[in-house]
């Protein structure tokens, strides 16, 4: 059965143009209404543009519903007003996709403090100030489905993109304890690392792998994560056409006995404490620490 947005309000951050103007485009064809937001301009955050009008333009002329808006994720008061705007045009918000961003890519030793703080201040505090616009009335509706956008390079690293990885590591945090704290009020919270071929990646991705990654083939994943049956606290990698879970996991450890529990033993141990037999992915941070506790409930059997 085909998946529906209708009757459903969805705000797209970074709208204008590559993932955020596909997801869009297909809320948009999908029946949802959409409020298309986009600062514009170039991907270092700089200049502006109507970007995100042209968008919306492109929805209606296919005889969909959108508007547009150029507020700064990072500004609260702006994004409130976007938030307050879509809530008094269409009656309530049901989806925040948090796909804004920006690079100021170099390797650490040449990146100033001030690239750092501004990768951080849109990635991932400006998904929090979004995220927090649309919180209480999410929770107030019991209903919301919210996306984070991270990245491989927070997963895994990427040489020349300490800041960002910094931001898209804390944006897999954020949904985590996001997905626990919305649960009971049906807000479903996930997280989507993207590969695609857009205008932060353009001159990064050979001119073979453009086609193949383009923006589209990252829609199914993104809107699956957004729907009405959308798992929470879920870590999906999608591009090209490929879907893959990724998970944050815990190796069983060893427990060192009093007396024993120095440098030399770590190293001593070393191997048992990485040895992946029996990794767990918890469910919660509180988890960690249960576990641990067991380990020492079985040094004293």
């Amino acid at each position: 059965m085909p998946i529906s947005f209708e009757n459903r309000v969805a705000i797209v951050t970074g709208a204008g143009g590559g993932l955020g103007r596909a997801y869009a485009l297909e809320l948009a064809r999908r029946g949802a209404k959409v409020v298309v937001n986009d600062l514009g301009g170039a991907r270092d955050g700089s200049g502006s543009s109507d970007a995100a009008q042209r968008v919306v333009d492109e929805i209606e002329a296919a005889g969909g519903t959108a508007f547009a808006n150029g507020a700064s994720v990072t500004d609260e008061a702006q994004v409130a007003a976007m938030v307050a705007g879509a809530k008094e045009r269409w009656g309530d918000v049901h989806i925040l996709i948090n796909n804004a961003g920006i690079l100021r890519d170099k390797s650490f030793a040449k990146m100033t403090i001030d690239d750092f703080r501004a990768v951080l201040d849109v990635h991932l505090t400006g998904s929090a100030i979004c995220t927090k616009a649309v919180w209480d009335l999410m929770r107030e509706q019991s209903y919301g489905r919210i996306l984070m956008t991270s990245s491989s390079t927070g997963l895994y690293g990427n040489f020349g993109q300490s800041n960002y990885g910094a931001a898209k590591l804390g944006l897999l945090g954020f949904a985590k304890t996001l997905s626990l704290e919305g649960a009971k009020y049906d807000v479903r919270v996930n997280t989507l690392a993207p590969t695609a071929a857009t205008r932060m990646t353009e001159d990064i991705f050979p001119p073979e792998m453009l086609a193949a990654f383009n923006p589209e083939n990252v829609v199914p994943a993104a809107l699956f994560l957004v729907s009405q049956d959308a798992p929470t606290g879920a870590i999906i990698g999608a591009g090209a056409g490929v879907f893959q879970a990724a998970y944050v996991t815990l190796t069983p450890g060893v427990a060192l006995p009093e007396g024993e529990r120095t440098v030399e033993q770590v190293a001593a141990h070393w191997g048992r404490i990485t040895d992946r037999s029996g990794e767990i992915v918890p469910k919660s941070g509180s988890e960690q620490a249960m576990l641990i506790l067991q380990q020492l409930q079985g040094l004293k059997q």
